[in-house]
């Protein structure tokens, strides 16, 4: 695999002054949820990158969705290659790829957005026009050969033979375009196009066929998709790594802030729904019912995230490597403030008071 040419060095590994507690304490089996969100995905790299220096902390599996497909594609790869260095390798190759990529995107920021620090392409004329020209015009007529350059980053990061026989469990959403419900697809069945399907925002890409199925963004029915990790996982314990935020102050006035609000509120929607059944069958699941049960004693845990608060729809599309390294350290610091915070929750109950959404319902 040909190694990226970002100009960046790579990055050591950070080594922290309790690695020996670390290793010393009884290993936890966890799953993970990962959302979506373009380039802010790089966030998530921040947060896997920090918890697979826990020992203690064993993956069982990953649902993701989008960019948090990726991450978890990668990260089960990278597992497969080299344990948990290995998985943190591999993420830290993609990414550079993905940067190497964006440095041919004619969606760069603006001067002036570059001279004062904002990461957004509001300001990018060449964004500004795709823009409204997306409301015109579709990708098949605007990309009818529907190339998209993350397929090649997606062939040379990951290697998908491997990626079957990983010892992660994968679970990949796409919404399939005929239905309009999700499709989840395990590792034996993950390709590039099933990748570049979960991450297909119809208003740029062409939906993506499989098995005779158009298919678009997974977000639309579930991001990330819970179901399987109870159903499907020995592991009683999910950490949710989210991207949009749930709650945002104030009300949009801008057709930029209403529409990137109005992407946040139908993203969240049916993780919102399946964290509200989580909810309400353990007020209500019956002990002897195997099902109920199952999602009864299911934790959740949550690594906040409030940096995406400060961030635009546009800022999704920018890939330049200082902004990745900007989310990839916060989402190192987020991971960092919830492992100190609740560490000793897992494996013993969940962090996040689900009861409060039912709260009105």
């Amino acid at each position: 695999m040909r190694r990226p040419t970002s100009a960046a060095p790579r990055r050591q590994p950070v080594k922290t002054d309790n690695s020996d507690a670390r290793t010393a304490r009884e290993p936890v089996l966890i799953d993970l949820a990962l959302q979506g969100g373009g380039s802010h995905g790089a966030f998530t790299w921040g947060v896997l990158d920090r918890l697979l220096e826990e020992a203690w902390l064993e993956i069982e599996g990953i649902s993701g969705t989008s960019a948090g497909a990726m991450n978890a594609a990668v990260t089960a790869d990278g597992y497969a290659a080299g344990g948990r260095e290995g998985a943190r390798a591999a993420l830290d190759t993609y990414w550079r790829y993905v940067a190497d990529a964006a440095r041919f995107s004619p969606f760069q920021r603006g001067p002036l957005d570059v001279l004062l620090g904002r990461w957004t392409l509001d300001h990018s004329p060449l964004f500004v026009t795709m823009d409204l020209m997306s409301r015109l015009y579709s990708p098949y007529d605007l990309n009818p050969g529907a190339s998209n350059p993350l397929r090649a980053v997606l062939e040379k990061a990951i290697d998908f033979g491997r990626l079957r026989t990983s010892p992660v469990k994968l679970f990949i959403t796409a919404t399939n375009v005929r239905t309009g419900r999700g499709r989840v697809f395990r590792n034996a069945e993950i390709t590039p196009d099933v990748l570049l399907a979960s991450a297909c925002l119809p208003t740029l890409f062409q939906a993506v066929e499989i098995d005779g199925d158009s298919y678009w963004d997974g977000g639309y029915s579930g991001n990330p998709t819970m179901t399987p990790l109870v159903r499907e996982l020995k592991s009683d314990d999910t950490i949710l790594i989210p991207i949009n935020p749930v709650e945002r102050p104030g009300t949009p006035r801008t057709a930029p802030e209403i529409l990137n609000r109005l992407n946040e509120v139908s993203f969240n929607a049916v993780l919102l729904k399946e964290l509200r059944m989580i909810a309400l069958l353990r007020q209500v699941a019956d002990p002897g019912n195997s099902e109920g049960s199952q999602w009864a004693k299911m934790r959740i845990h949550l690594v906040r995230n409030s940096i995406m608060d400060t961030l635009g729809y546009s800022s999704k599309l920018n890939a330049e490597w200082k902004f990745l390294s900007l989310l990839r350290d916060e989402g190192r610091k987020a991971a960092d403030a919830f492992l100190a915070a609740n560490a000793d929750n897992i494996g013993q109950r969940s962090s996040v008071d689900l009861d409060v959404l039912l709260e009105g319902v």
